[in-house]
């Protein structure tokens, strides 16, 4: 299915790894050009070829920017100044008791994972409602409205996005611009995947076999039992930036593998 999305210009922020990568990969097959976002420049440099190798008709670019940083992200701004679509993915999450959870570190996870993303969307939201049309996409989590207590610090910043992207939805009324926010269950990413292999490091087992007796153990409210694989929420995103995704708006997009009971 042609999504529509050719010659579209998207900032995927952290996307040099895991669903971030996953993303900027799709968008790009679909024919976008992604400007690839990250702290670590060659990070940055490797993830822009690969995308340049594998579909070459795409022009993708370094945005390398610690996001956090206001400074890095208004130079961000003056590189480049216009986009159709903004995915912001960037965060930060560790297993956490509440009780260790200091004032030091509710406040690093609110500018993480908040605040960088309103930055952002404060810039490139009044653009994409003058030019007519806009994607922007919050990365949350099943966390953000099942909180599992494991970690209150993340759970609370996923929560939130999901009030601000219906906030800044209620400003593109009558327009095709749409924000919207993906919540994803438990994915494959890298930091994951070599978490499993450390747990069963002497399990002389393959890794399906490591994966799914970890969800039998750790997740057995999930209905699918597997890990989400990064790509397959690429191209839920995809679909969401494209112009057939138009009626969804402000609308938090479930892709948690039945990990959520209720019905809504």
């Amino acid at each position: 299915m042609d999504m529509g999305l050719y010659n579209k210009t998207a900032l995927v922020t952290g996307s040099t790894k895991g669903i971030g990568k996953a993303i900027a990969f799709e968008l790009a097959r679909e024919g976008a050009n992604v400007l690839i976002n990250g702290r670590n420049k060659e990070e940055v440099e490797q993830t822009v070829n690969e995308i340049k190798l594998n579909f070459p008709d795409t022009s993708p670019k370094h945005a390398t920017a610690d996001i956090v940083d206001r400074n890095q992200r208004e130079a961000l701004f003056e590189k480049y100044p216009d986009l159709d679509i903004l995915v912001n993915n960037t965060g930060i999450y560790e297993i956490m008791k509440y009780e260790d959870v200091d004032d030091e570190i509710w406040e690093k996870y609110f500018r993480t994972n908040v605040l960088a993303a309103n930055g952002l969307s404060k810039f490139y939201l009044p653009k994409m409602l003058k030019a007519g049309y806009g994607r922007i996409i919050f990365i949350a989590s099943e966390e953000a409205i099942m909180p599992s207590g494991q970690m209150p610090q993340y759970g609370m910043t996923k929560s939130m996005l999901l009030s601000l992207s219906k906030s800044l939805s209620k400003l593109t009324s009558g327009t095709e611009v749409t924000v919207n926010t993906i919540l994803p269950g438990p994915t494959l990413s890298e930091n994951v995947h070599q978490i499993i292999e450390g747990i069963y490091s002497n399990e002389d087992m393959a890794f399906s076999e490591k994966e799914k007796h970890f969800m039998r153990t750790n997740l057995p409210q999930s209905e699918l039992q597997r890990f989400i694989k990064p790509y397959e929420i690429g191209r839920l995103a995809a679909f969401v930036c494209s112009p057939y995704a138009s009626a969804f708006k402000g609308s938090p997009i479930r892709m948690d593998g039945g990990m959520v009971p209720t019905i809504f």
